[in-house]
Parts: structure tokens; sequence; C-alpha cells
């Protein structure tokens, strides 16, 4: 993966980062999640509903959820949000140490803008496609790395990262236009960062596949 031009802006801006991303994210998550705990019935609506992205919403004020969409908890059980925010802290955390923090925060910041940009298209956006981006970035940098589903079966990262990817392909295609263009909106910062190696791949894989069909004849 080779950005000249991000290698330049970090270069000319890398005091312009926030370090530690990650743990400021996985901890506005938290938070929130206690918070929807501790309020309990004290709110007529769980607190991720006034921090959600919102269109119609936004366009009356409530500005706020331009942001704080990204800090509502992936979960609502305490066991998966342990295991949830664990996940994100530690693929946040290796993303940052392979590329650094400011280009880190150029890949996260760009999904955050697309998210904002399909939110706006269609109305409304979540995290889900932001998080799962941090997924797939750590699935192709580090593929191999084994991770243990349900703490018991050892499966290597890129299988998942298949999954994954083959999940948001038929997701692509079930979806009508205006999803099509939510979905390739939100994983922008992805298509970005990885779109060039992706398309090497898929001529370098076609070139042997016509080779092998020439040499068959």
């Amino acid at each position: 993966m080779n950005h000249n031009w991000l290698d330049r802006l970090a270069r000319k801006h890398s005091n312009i980062c926030i370090q530690n991303l990650t743990s400021t994210i996985v901890m506005g998550m938290g938070i929130v999640f206690i918070l929807e705990i501790f309020l309990g019935n004290a709110l007529p609506l769980p607190l991720r509903y006034f921090l959600a992205f919102d269109r119609a919403a936004i366009f009356h004020g409530q500005i706020w959820r331009l942001i704080t969409f990204i800090f509502i908890p992936p979960n609502t059980s305490i066991f998966w949000i342990l295991i949830s925010l664990y996940f994100y802290w530690f693929i946040g955390n290796q993303l940052e140490s392979s590329w650094g923090t400011f280009r880190f925060n150029v890949f996260y910041f760009c999904g955050v803008l697309g998210t904002i940009v399909s939110g706006l298209i269609t109305g409304y956006a979540t995290n889900t496609f932001l998080n799962l981006s941090l997924f797939l970035a750590f699935a192709i940098l580090y593929p191999n790395c084994v991770v243990r589903v349900f703490f018991l079966i050892p499966i290597e990262v890129k299988y998942l990262g298949m999954v994954a990817g083959g999940s948001l392909i038929l997701m692509f295609f079930r979806s009508n236009f205006s999803g099509k263009l939510s979905l390739i909106v939100s994983l922008i910062n992805v298509l970005l960062f990885f779109g060039g190696d992706l398309m090497r791949t898929i001529n370098n894989a076609k070139r042997r596949y016509e080779w092998r069909q020439q040499f068959k004849r």
C-alpha cells in the first residue's frame, strides 16, 4: 500500500491528529453504555436514540448527531459489549501502530465523513460500516492473525474478512440504488486505502486465469 499523497500530508500536518483515537472512541462507547444502564427509565427513550444519526433531526438543529453516532455501543449485552469494545480497541491500536497516528486518523475520519454523506443521502446512518471498516483493514494487513471465535475455535482473520467481504458484496447486489450508493460511500476509507491493491489483485488473478486457459488449449 503506497500512498505518496498521504505521506506528504503526514510530514506537513503530523501534529493535527488525535493520539490514541481508538481508546477515545471505545471509552466513549463504554460511557454511553454505562449511562444507559444507570439512567434506565429516567429518559423517555434510550440514550442512543438522542445520539443516533438522523437527517431530519440534524436539519432541525441537533447537529451533535453528526458526531455522537460514532459513540453508540455495538451491543446491549454487558458480556458482548465487553468483547466488542476490547476487539475494537485491539484492532484500532494495531492499525495505529502499523500506520502511525496521522494515517490512522485519516482512515477513520474518512470513514466518518463517508458515513455522514451516506446518512445525508439516505436520511439515516449507523456506525456499523465504520466499525466494520476497521476490521476489514485489520484483516487485510494481518490476514494470518489467529482469533478464537467464541473463545474456542481458532480461525485466521483473513477468513473472517472474506465472510465479511462476501456479505457486503451480497448486500450491495440486493440493495436498491440508494442502498448501493450508501454502502460505497460508507466504506470510502477502505476503498481509498486498499482499492488500488484490490484492483491489482483482481487483475493478477484474471491474468493467471487467462494464462491457464491458453496453456490448456
